[in-house]
Parts: structure tokens; sequence; C-alpha cells
């Protein structure tokens, strides 16, 4: 009776041990065969950390309903909010020294990129593809293209999401190259006199509204799209410390740069204009000025003196003039 009650008790315990591990590999199969890291993948979700970037990495990310929340919007040094098809919008995210190790949705280029991307020496850049037309200019600019066409381990899949909007970066994967140049972006410091108190700002565009509501608790913007919080997955609601309408000439493109969109909008980031500025609570009138398309953009007050930015993250939002 004994020896039964071994062998029975022995055949349980080695049918649990093989029940588990038949679950640990199936749930390493789902999980290499996804790509993915769940619902929402995560910086911390098991992906390797991103190793100390000397040149600049930006990022293509996507902002539509279907691509929110965002991962690794919030570790972004500066964003770019740029106009797009159907007077919707889309981000280009920069990142200095360490990324995060997971950044998506990954979207497509435009020609504004080219534009902006030049006044930071050779970064490189991350998306998801282009206009057959513009991939040409992408390929002899200078800058690192870090596509799935040259990098497709830098990417995965979340097929929990719909297409395409369930791309992400595994930034680690994407080659280093040269560091920004001196100056290339906008210097931080104390803010000027000049400013009003402004708790909120309203940035809008024909498809979207971005609003930017001053916390003195957490001494940043909090950030919305829509009417609901901009979310990213790793930090909640994303944050800025100084917030930049840039008034810019918007061209619409031709065919021959956009592919099947003729209308898509360039904005057009070397010369002069109007701008607003918010940082710490308060609103400044203000102009900015790039004198060419390697040259820095600088902010200046109404009254022509330097006007810096505040440490934290900077969006600078592109609005037609």
């Amino acid at each position: 009776m004994k020896g039964t009650v071994l062998v029975k008790k022995s055949w349980w315990i080695a049918s649990t041990a093989g029940a588990l591990v038949v679950a640990a590999v199936v749930v390493l199969i789902v999980r290499e065969l996804s790509g993915g890291t769940g619902a929402n993948p995560s910086p911390s979700s098991g992906e390797a950390l991103a190793p100390d970037r000397r040149a600049v990495l930006a990022v293509k990310i996507d902002n539509v309903a279907a691509a929110r929340p965002q991962t690794g919007l919030g570790a972004a040094d500066i964003v770019y909010v740029e106009p797009v098809e159907g007077g919707l919008t889309r981000l280009l995210a920069l990142y200095r020294s360490r990324p995060p190790s997971v950044i998506g949705p990954v979207r497509s280029a435009r020609a504004t990129d080219l534009g902006l991307l030049a006044q930071y020496g050779r970064p490189a850049l991350a998306y998801s593809g282009a206009a057959p037309e513009l991939l040409s200019t992408l390929h002899s600019a200078s800058l690192t293209n870090a596509s799935p066409s040259e990098l497709p381990n830098a990417y995965f899949r979340d097929e929990t999401r719909p297409s395409p909007h369930n791309l992400y970066l595994r930034p680690h994967q994407v080659p280093d190259g040269e560091v920004a140049p001196e100056g290339a972006f906008p210097s931080s410091g104390a803010a000027p006199e000049s400013g009003v108190p402004a708790a909120t700002a309203v940035i809008r565009y024909p498809a979207a509204a971005f609003t930017f509501t001053w916390s003195p608790n957490v001494g940043r913007y909090l950030i919305g799209l829509d009417g609901s919080p901009l979310t990213s997955v790793e930090d909640g609601q994303a944050v800025a410390a100084t917030v930049v309408e840039q008034r810019v000439a918007v061209r619409l493109g031709e065919r021959g740069e956009t592919g099947t969109v003729p209308d898509s909008p360039v904005a057009q980031t070397v010369g002069t204009g109007q701008a607003t500025v918010w940082r710490n609570g308060q609103r400044f009138a203000a102009t900015w000025d790039r004198a060419t398309v390697q040259a820095p953009t600088r902010f200046k007050t109404a009254s022509g003196q330097p006007l810096p930015v505040s440490d934290g993250p900077l969006w600078i939002l592109l609005v037609p003039a």
C-alpha cells in the first residue's frame, strides 16, 4: 500500500512538472512567433537595454487613435509634430544618449523629415518606409537609414494591434554614428522676463487638437490630444517642459515626393517666422530663425533676445502659417 502511494505521488509530481514545462514552451513559442511583448510593448518588457549613443536617433511615431498609447514617447528629448495628409499629424521623436529599449508604433517618413534632421549632423532615422520617389532622396541624405529594409531584425510587430499601427523598433540594434554638431539642440536656461501667465496652450490642426496644461506640482505641461490624455506605455501621460508653436510655410508636395498622395504637406523649416513659446507656466511671443538647412533653429523673444528652453522634453509643433 505504501509503495502504491509513493508511485502515485511520483507520477503526480512528474505530470505536474511536465505540464509546467509544456506551458512554458508554448508561451515562449507564441511570444517568438508574434515578435511582440504584449498588447502594449514596453521598454521594461524584456527587451535588451539600448546602449548610450553618440548620434541622434530619430523615430517616426504614429499618433492616430489606433496607434495610442505609444511606447517610448515619454523618453524623447525633442518631439516634432508634423502636418500630414488629411489634416492629421505625425511625430518625429529625437533621442540623445540612451533611448528606451522599445519605441513605436513606427510609421513612414516624409519630406519634412529631411529638412528637419539636416541640422543634427548625421542622425539615424527609423521609419517603416516611404514613397518610392522619396526613398532615393532618403538614401542620399546625410543620415543613417534605419528602416526594416536595412535593419529587419531591429523591428517586430505586435499582432494584437491592427496593421499598420503595430510596428515597433528595438533601438539597440540601430547602428551608432557621428555626434551631433555642437549647438544643434536649442540651448536651455532661465526664462526671460517678457512672459505672461498662461496655464494652457491649445494648438489645432485641421483634424487634430493638442492641449498642454501646466502642472505646478509636476513642473511640466500635461499633453492631451483630441480631448484625451496622450499617454506613453512606460510613463503614463506625456509631458513637456517647453512647448513651441513654430509657424511655417507649408507647400503641397508633388506626386514625386509623396507617391500616391499628391497633396502631402511639406513644412518649410529653413528661413524665419513667428512662434509662441510656453515654459514654466508662461507664454512668450517669439520668432524663429534658421539660416541654412545645416544651421540650427534659434528662438528669440519679440524684442530679439535669445529665448532659451527649459530643461526637459521639448515639443515643437510645426503649424501652417
